[in-house]
């Protein structure tokens, strides 16, 4: 089952231990990193895998066009962990909530995959989840234009992971990409997903 299995794969790559992550992992050779002393701001999200009969999938959502920051781009849903916010688990659980109506007693959290520093000024906690089919959601339409799946099988596959690059800031910087139909995961979040599947692989049993 993969709540075992998720359960094996955080708990033995210990989250964390290797630093965070950033978009800056695939220009190091550039010489590019983001300094740790650089303030940041705390983020968290969900990376929601719904456990349906067949085969499992990873929820995400499309943000809307007219957003001030990451307008369009396919994330996780997610946001900034505010003063009252216990923890990073409770912010990633309180903005699924807010932001596309998907209640936390449809939720069970695992743990959490490294934290992944952005080159914007934050530092997100990827919050890891199974989801029980038969929700409903209620999507906040200011912020979010839609919400999909991609099955877990497409994200395991390695050749499915690419990468690319663009012209950002007067200079180019690569990325994960993961192209899916109609939709561009990329960037942290497709980062993110490669995190996942890191850490799953690490713990899958030997054939």
């Amino acid at each position: 089952m993969i709540e075992g299995w998720l359960e094996k794969a955080l708990s033995e790559s210990n989250p964390g231990a290797r630093g965070a992550r950033s978009d800056f992992d695939l220009n190091a050779e550039r010489g590019e990193t983001v300094a740790l002393e650089e303030p940041t701001r705390q983020a968290a999200v969900l990376v929601p895998i719904v456990l349906h009969q067949n085969a499992e999938t990873i929820l995400l959502t499309k943000r809307t066009e007219h957003l001030a920051k990451h307008a369009g781009q396919v994330s996780f849903p997610g946001g900034s962990i505010d003063p009252d916010d216990e923890n990073a688990v409770a912010a990633a659980l309180r903005e699924t909530d807010e932001e596309i109506g998907l209640a936390a007693n449809h939720i069970s959290v695992h743990g959490s995959l490294d934290t992944y520093r952005t080159g914007t000024g934050f530092e997100i906690t990827p919050v890891v989840a199974t989801v029980q089919p038969g929700f409903s959601l209620q999507v906040q339409a200011d912020e979010v234009a839609g919400v999909f799946e991609v099955p877990l099988d497409f994200v395991m596959d390695r050749r499915n992971h690419q990468r690319q690059s663009a012209v950002w800031r007067g200079r180019r910087r690569h990325y994960y990409a993961m192209p899916f139909g109609d939709y561009f995961i990329w960037g942290a979040t497709a980062a993110m997903l490669v995190n996942l599947v890191d850490v799953l692989e690490a713990a899958r049993e030997p054939v």
